[in-house]
């Protein structure tokens, strides 16, 4: 199958993972993919922002910008009409982002069966989080791209819902979870080595992987650890960077425990697994309701201890007390509390490790499960056509 795809995304971070998997995976299955991006989308290292569009959000007037995100929607037309001709797919894959109706406008033009990959619902995080000047013109341009394409992806069934609620019928709604693959993490270390490698031998690590933010909670595990006893062997390791880094750092500083919080910084997707596998008990303190965490398919493939929240989109993946401790989120103290029980119950810590890498094979959290399914919809398509 000859697969156009098409993605608006600059950045090198989390998304772009599952940009890079999904097409590696395809690629792997015999499947060939035309790609239709930015061109800085192939430039940029790891960790980037999105160089020149992250300033010009940041410092245009919001309409201004907004209006410049549907304008992009020309020449993105332009170039997909072009690889349409030019290589001649049989499908289109997009993933979703706000302004960007050009994909339904190729599909229809030329008859391309289209699924739509939605991984959160952009106008109302950024109504959130980074205020909309256009409301009305950016809840169409969502709206349209949803109920468009044939078929629409989202990552959890919480997400489906909110798709749904604009009017896509539920029988054209396919949840499709992030995932892992499993190859990529399959030379990392033992978890003694790894802490050697690290020099956190002596310790019992507590550890988180991303892109660090306030809403994370990762001040309340500091505090957790600035109330052990001198002797204790607990260890914070933070493999990543972000915003709220300086000011966790200030925090153990002012607590006395910076030597037992590490903050490794922005580390390469290649080295994510060795430092993963020093993990002793894997964080996911706080996430959006909607979401399906990247790292939390890290920490289930290496066979980690996992503390998440209580939510629907966490048991979706999660069963607690099984392959994870969850701790209900709206209570003072839940997340202290469920570290703690696995730092006390060792059995407890080793069963849920345990069931935690055998998740990955039972419910097929693959990247290549996730082809073959985006593939199966698209024959299904194909054979209605």
């Amino acid at each position: 199958m000859k697969i156009l795809y098409h993605h608006r995304t600059r950045s090198k971070d989390g998304q772009y993972v599952h940009i890079e998997e999904m097409i590696r995976a395809l690629r792997a299955q015999g499947h060939e993919v035309v790609i239709v991006a930015p061109p800085s989308a192939e430039t940029e290292s790891f960790g980037s922002d999105a160089g020149p569009v992250a300033w010009l959000k940041r410092h245009l007037p919001k309409t201004f910008y907004e209006v410049m995100e549907l304008a992009y929607s020309l020449v993105a037309y332009r170039r997909l009409a072009k690889a349409v001709r030019q290589h001649r797919p049989d499908v289109l894959y997009e993933r979703y982002n706000l302004f960007l109706p050009s994909g339904v406008w190729v599909a229809r033009k030329f008859g391309l069966p289209m699924l739509l990959e939605v991984n959160a619902p952009i106008l109302e995080e950024r109504a959130r989080y980074d205020g909309l000047a256009l409301t009305k013109l950016a809840r169409w341009s969502q709206a349209y791209a949803w109920r468009n394409a044939d078929m629409v992806l989202p990552v959890t069934r919480v997400l489906g819902d909110i798709v749904q609620s604009y009017g896509v019928p539920p029988e054209r709604i396919e949840v499709i979870p992030n995932g892992i693959d499993p190859e990529r993490f399959a030379g990392a270390p033992d978890a003694m080595a790894a802490k050697r490698a690290l020099g956190l031998e002596e310790y019992l690590v507590l550890g988180f992987t991303g892109f660090v933010r306030d809403w994370h909670g990762l001040d309340k595990v500091i505090d957790l650890i600035a109330q052990d006893p001198p002797e204790s062997r607990r260890h914070l390791l933070v493999v990543g960077d972000g915003p709220a880094r300086a000011d966790l750092e200030r925090q153990a500083r002012a607590l006395g425990i910076e030597h037992r919080v590490k903050f490794t910084g922005i580390v390469g997707r290649d080295d994510v697994a060795r430092h993963v596998a020093a993990f002793d008990i894997a964080l996911q303190p706080a996430v959006v309701k909607y979401a399906s965490p990247l790292k939390l398919f890290e920490y289930l493939v290496l066979g980690k201890a996992i503390v998440g929240p209580d939510q629907p989109n966490i048991r979706e993946i999660l069963t607690p007390d099984h392959d994870a401790v969850l701790f209900d989120p709206t209570v003072p103290g839940g997340l202290a509390g469920a570290v703690k029980r696995l730092c006390d119950d060792v059995a407890l810590r080793n069963k849920v490790a345990a069931n935690a890498r055998a998740a990955i094979e039972e419910q097929q959290l693959t990247w290549g499960a996730n082809a073959r399914r985006a593939v199966a919809l698209f024959e299904r398509l194909l054979k209605r056509a």
